[in-house]
């Protein structure tokens, strides 16, 4: 009996399996529903299914770069003890490996995709460490970049950043230890957008209109013309740019002086360019709600 792309989901939603495994099922299974259950169950999978509803907001952020070729994965699983597993480790890398080389276009694309490394795909790769470990772990989110690439992971991989130059500069240790610097810094303030012409028009219409609105509700400014009010608008955006702008942040080891200042005074010592193209910020967990344990309460759950 044959069956659709709609029985594929409506397998997914049943068990929490994974695609390739559903389809799969569904194969063996001539398209019956039951029996495509029953044979993921037999094959294991239903513990596999089971955890799949369990928080995971921990895990690990990691970077990979090989050549002019990078990519940062952010993996969730349970429990921050899983993010030491060194099998973990391996995986979350194999991953990462699998972006560079292949290309996939989103997470979906990825779990079909033979793991580098491995004899399995991402999916299988992820399915074997939930089923040794013991907890369940999702493959979130990812950025590839190609160029001139330079990475940093911070608190052993709460943070990871991959940040792409354009520069002449690439083979020379000044431009390595500047580059550093800068990846430190998205690590550190976290910037929403790389220079001031990336923030779109509504974003700055809201952030002028938030303004105007503190100073109607001032007293000393209320009154004030409106000429002198865009003046202030204008140094406010200033501010804000300053904020959530990484060309225009100030630079952390150096406050006198824009991130953008300092390259351009790190690329003229060295008698050449650097410009920061494009970044990328992955933080563990962020977004994600949380798991909440209770240690007493698990423990008495134990010994009943």
């Amino acid at each position: 009996m044959a069956f659709t792309a709609k029985d594929v989901k409506d397998l997914r939603e049943k068990t929490g399996c994974g695609m390739m495994d559903c389809k799969k099922a569904l194969a063996e299974s001539d398209g019956d529903m039951d029996k495509a259950i029953e044979y993921l169950r037999e094959k294991g999978l239903a513990a596999v299914a089971k955890k799949a509803s369990r928080i995971a907001a921990e895990g690990l952020v990691v970077v990979v770069i090989e050549g002019n070729v990078g990519a940062v994965l952010e993996v969730n699983a349970e429990t921050d003890f899983v993010a030491k597993n060194e099998t973990f480790v391996a995986m979350c890398n194999n991953i990462a490996a699998t972006i560079v080389k292949q290309n996939p276009a989103d997470v979906d694309a990825l779990m079909t995709m033979h793991c580098e490394n491995t004899d399995m795909t991402v999916e299988e790769a992820v399915r074997d460490r939930i089923q040794v470990i013991g907890e369940n772990m999702k493959v979130r989110r990812f950025v590839r970049m190609e160029g001139n690439l330079v990475s940093y992971v911070h608190a052993g991989g709460k943070i990871g950043v991959l940040v792409n130059f354009d520069t002449d500069c690439a083979d020379k240790d000044a431009f390595k230890a500047a580059a550093k610097d800068v990846a430190m810094q998205i690590a550190f303030s976290n910037p929403t957008y790389l220079s001031k012409e990336d923030v779109p028009a509504d974003v700055v219409a809201k952030e002028k209109e938030i303004i105007l609105a503190q100073m109607d509700n001032d007293p000393k400014m209320a009154n004030k013309p409106e000429k002198v009010k865009e003046g202030i608008v204008m140094g406010k955006l200033g501010n804000f740019y300053k904020d959530v702008c990484l060309k225009e942040q100030a630079f952390v080891k150096d406050e006198k002086m824009s991130v953008q200042a300092y390259l351009d005074a790190q690329a003229k010592a060295m008698g050449g360019k650097i410009s920061l193209v494009a970044y990328a910020r992955l933080e563990k967990g962020e977004g994600l709600e949380k798991r909440e344990d209770n240690f007493a309460d698990e423990v008495a759950s134990m010994i009943k």
